[in-house]
């Protein structure tokens, strides 16, 4: 026969001398009228790896996305290795920097054009054979012009961090709140690949051969875009020939691309500078761990500003935003010239990178608002693009600081050009508030 519902256990009282006990057998936790346990609530980046078809292409970028903190290492191991020169290794990695800022806004115009799986595998492979190729270069001792030429064949390679933004903006359309959680889970995963691959490549070169850091990159680079592109359900629709303006045409997209010129002057900077900071003191291979601080203090920002609730304007925010890298910036200048010690300067980088990842994914959240429809992969490449640009120009700055005047004063480059990305910043919302 049928029973009646279960009821919620009663509490039992009694008494002990002059006392009232009172014993509640219930269940700990929330319930519902029912008496039945509510489920607690997940957290933001739970909820975000929820999201049907996250996890999958997640996996792949992030396999693809770790060589991209070695291959400039393994390529510096290497060449330095085989021929003694870190002249000629600077000068082949930076030939495949600029070659990178070249390609890097057509390649993405394609894959806006054409889907991210029909270009991303073929210009990935053609990455890899140039990678292949330089390290049979260098093994086979050929000539130095065919180190140029092998390495500027891996600018090819797509932008894999705004391809899975692109993702995350075709999965999430509507859900502002949400975005934001992808936009800062994005941006740690930049910094921990950053951080990660440098040592690895390291590692590797080191502890097996000099050619291990690039053959392991190129294995992890092509793995990792073969799973991420065969996630058809989650890749944004091909729109075709984009009938909208590029987006440097774009109102307010040209100081947007200013400003991550001067961020990419910043971090191109303070790579160099730490580096003869840490030479001076007699520790020079103690700078990849110093440096690594940094990023680990701008991953761990950026998951926490993800998961905290949004207040204001995202432009007001990135005003801030940059006024606290601004500022906190000044604090390895002040670590370098008052004390000269490498561990405070080590505690000093970590606090500053925190100001790091708010502002980078404040930026893109507008990139992604400014951007014109249909260009979105090609809008994210081209910022992308100016922050290799700043970086090539601020290693420049910071090297002929530490030459010319000293490694102390070298920490100024990178606030000043922070300084130059906070007047951009406040510039651009001045005329944004007056034309609104």
């Amino acid at each position: 026969m049928p029973q009646p519902p279960r009821q919620p256990p009663r509490p039992m009282f009694t008494t002990t001398a002059d006392a009232l006990v009172i014993v509640d057998f219930s269940p700990r936790g929330r319930t519902n009228p029912r008496g039945r346990k509510n489920a607690r609530t997940p957290g933001p980046y739970r909820r975000l790896l929820t999201t049907p078809g996250a996890r999958a292409f997640t996996v792949g970028n992030l396999l693809a996305r770790l060589p991209m903190g070695m291959f400039s290492v393994s390529a510096i191991l290497m060449i330095a290795g085989a021929r003694g020169s870190y002249a000629l290794a600077g000068a082949v990695t930076a030939t495949g920097l600029a070659a990178t800022a070249v390609l890097a806004p057509w390649t993405a115009r394609l894959v806006d054009r054409h889907g991210q799986a029909r270009i991303a595998v073929p210009a990935t492979v053609f990455a890899a054979l140039g990678s292949l190729a330089l390290l049979l270069c260098v093994r086979f001792g050929a000539p130095a012009w065919t180190l140029f030429v092998s390495y500027a064949a891996t600018a090819t390679t797509p932008n894999l961090g705004g391809m899975s933004r692109a993702r995350w903006a075709h999965l999430l359309d509507g859900d502002e709140q949400l975005l934001h959680v992808a936009n800062s889970f994005e941006q740690a995963v930049d910094e921990a690949c950053f951080m990660t691959g440098p040592v690895l490549a390291a590692l590797l070169c080191g502890a097996l051969f000099p050619e291990a850091g690039t053959l392991a990159g190129v294995v992890l680079l092509v793995t990792g875009v073969l799973v991420f592109a065969a996630q058809r359900s989650t890749e944004p629709p091909v729109r075709g020939r984009a009938t909208s303006p590029a987006p440097f045409r774009a109102p307010g997209f040209p100081p947007l691309f200013a400003v991550c010129l001067a961020m990419g002057a910043v971090f191109g900077s303070m790579e160099v500078v730490t580096i003869a900071f840490a030479d001076a003191q007699g520790h020079r291979s103690a700078a990849g761990l110093v440096l690594a601080l940094q990023a680990a203090g701008s991953c761990a920002a950026g998951l926490v500003y993800g998961a905290t609730r949004r207040t204001g304007s995202t432009e007001d925010r990135y005003v801030w935003c940059v006024a606290a890298m601004t500022a906190l910036l000044t604090l390895p200048l002040l670590a370098a010239a008052l004390t000269g010690s490498l561990l405070v300067l080590a505690a000093a980088l970590l606090v500053a990178g925190m100001a790091t990842a708010p502002t980078m994914v404040t930026g893109m959240t507008l990139v992604q608002r400014r951007t014109p429809p249909g260009r979105l992969n090609e809008g994210l490449t081209l910022a992308v693009t100016g922050l290799l640009g700043g970086i090539a120009c601020g290693s420049a700055a910071g090297g002929w600081t530490v030459e010319h005047v000293s490694a102390v004063a070298g920490y100024g480059v990178p606030v000043t050009a922070a300084a130059a990305a906070l007047m951009i910043a406040l510039v651009s919302a001045g005329s944004s508030n007056r034309f609104a």
